[in-house]
């Protein structure tokens, strides 16, 4: 049963409190969705998402069902237990104000009201402080709903793969310990649209069974399981 609904605005920013074994199902109400993510573990926000020892310890490009989001300390913070989408950017960060101002010109409120334009970093940023945190915070995020992949050439450029997330789409992710999970919704900096469009979400969250034995992160790979067990000693 779903505990509670939000819609976030497009281009918006938003902050949850996720307690452990509740789900937030993120949904897309627009084509063409990101939301950069950032996350804390709620006991100490010093322990937060690794997005390279995330990847390495499971030998991934990308965020895709069943992986364990794990800490700086080896721990699982949250699992990405489905997904409409194989793929989940994690690689190329978040759009910077700077970032906006090349391609689209300065915005602010007072020119623009409701179509100002704030970067990823700006929305996360504001959020941050209203619980006590702020630039130093800010670590590596991933990107939901956003694909991106070798270009092929020598250089090792990475290519935006347009087109991949739609309407409907969704990803899910079991929060492993509680958390503080922050969202925006701005759209991914390598994006090439050349208009300002980003897509609105939809988070619900909802009670769901911790992992079982036989649960498919558990078993994903080594690495994974002994994350979850890290998480499960430390709260035992």
């Amino acid at each position: 049963m779903t505990a509670y609904a939000h819609d976030i605005a497009a281009g918006a920013a938003w902050t949850v409190r996720l307690n452990r074994h509740r789900a937030l199902r993120l949904t897309c109400l627009d084509d063409g969705a990101n939301v950069s993510v950032l996350m804390f573990a709620a006991a100490d926000p010093l322990e937060r998402l690794n997005v390279p020892d995330t990847l390495k310890a499971q030998m991934s490009a990308c965020l895709r069902p069943p992986l364990v989001l794990m800490s700086d300390m080896g721990r699982a913070l949250a699992t990405l237990t489905g997904s409409s989408l194989d793929w989940h950017d994690a690689v190329t960060g978040h759009s910077t104000d700077a970032h906006l101002d090349a391609r689209w010109g300065p915005s602010d409120y007072a020119a623009d009201r409701n179509a100002w334009r704030r970067s990823a970093r700006a929305g996360l940023l504001d959020e941050l402080a209203k619980h006590g945190l702020g630039r130093r915070d800010l670590h590596a995020t991933a990107n939901l709903f956003t694909k991106v992949v070798p270009d092929g050439d020598e250089r090792g450029t990475l290519a935006f793969v347009p087109g991949h997330a739609s309407a409907g789409d969704w990803a899910e992710l079991r929060a492993e310990q509680d958390l503080l999970v922050v969202l925006s919704s701005a759209p991914h900096p390598l994006d090439p649209n050349p208009a300002w469009a980003p897509a609105r979400i939809r988070a619900t969250v909802a009670a769901v069974p911790a992992p079982g034995p036989d649960d498919p992160a558990r078993l994903f790979r080594a690495e994974s399981g002994r994350a979850l067990a890290a998480t499960e000693r430390s709260l035992a």
